[in-house]
């Protein structure tokens, strides 16, 4: 069964900030089925849910409202069921990453955290970004290992930035976490290698015109995924291009389900 399209709203922020309300009934114009809000532009959330109901979207993740800490779980949950959701993300800059101790300390934190919200019915999943699929020095991918040290933490997969920049194998990192995601985010693009050997310079585009295998890692999604979530950080192409691109790209081939 296809997935609902999703949009991840960071990808239109620039816009957002200047007609909020003006983006989202473009996004469902196109056809998107669903909303990822990152930041919701002084809307309270109940106001935003009952835009997206007139609107006919959905919304099944949020960007916006978390807790880091276990004493703001209460004002957290508050939030995001005005939203309708009984989910929390939460995501770290890389010292939370930095070394095996640095990620001991990360687990600890998720821990506390993903109690608290337990306690008020909610599950915790977290947003990856690269870092958090390098390499310890003995070889082992620092998020297995932390994994391993948060069982009951599950995940939104960006397939993309899973390749530790070109790195890591994206398809071989679903099949060891898709039973845990309940949300999947795909953006598209190149990871060009510095000739010095520095940092690759990643270039995003409309999905299906990168290097990232869209077509297997759809065919691993499992059934509990919620979305598929388009996500561009930036384009190389104008935003609301690569955003129509990208779900005619998606939904033409069947690889997630539309409204148009």
């Amino acid at each position: 069964m296809l997935k609902p399209i999703d949009v991840e709203l960071y990808s239109l922020r620039e816009y957002a900030e200047k007609d909020f309300a003006g983006v989202l009934k473009r996004v469902a114009a196109i056809g998107y089925k669903a909303v990822e809000p990152a930041g919701i532009w002084n809307l309270k959330p109940a106001e935003l849910k009952k835009m997206l109901d007139d609107l006919g979207l959905k919304i099944y993740t949020d960007h916006t409202f978390g807790a880091s800490k276990p004493e703001d779980v209460n004002q957290a949950v508050d939030n995001l069921s005005a939203l309708g959701l009984r989910n929390a993300c939460i995501g770290y800059w890389q010292d939370a990453f930095a070394d095996e101790d640095a990620i001991k300390r990360t687990a600890e934190k998720t821990n506390a955290v993903i109690e608290a919200f337990a306690a008020q019915g909610f599950t915790v999943y977290q947003h990856n970004h690269y870092w958090e699929f390098g390499r310890l020095p003995d070889g082992r991918i620092k998020y297995d290992v932390y994994d391993a040290l948060c069982p009951n933490l599950k995940y939104q997969l960006d397939c993309f930035w899973s390749t530790n920049l070109g790195a890591e194998d994206p398809v071989a990192i679903l099949k060891r976490y898709a039973p845990k995601c309940i949300s999947i985010h795909i953006k598209d693009g190149r990871c060009i290698p510095d000739p010095d050997g520095g940092k690759p310079k990643v270039e995003l585009m409309p999905l299906g015109t990168g290097d990232l295998p869209i077509p297997e890692l759809v065919a691993l999604i499992p059934e509990d995924v919620l979305s598929v979530i388009v996500e561009l950080d930036y384009a190389n192409i104008e935003m609301w291009d690569a955003i129509e691109q990208s779900y005619g790209y998606m939904t033409a081939n069947k690889f997630a389900a539309g409204n148009r």
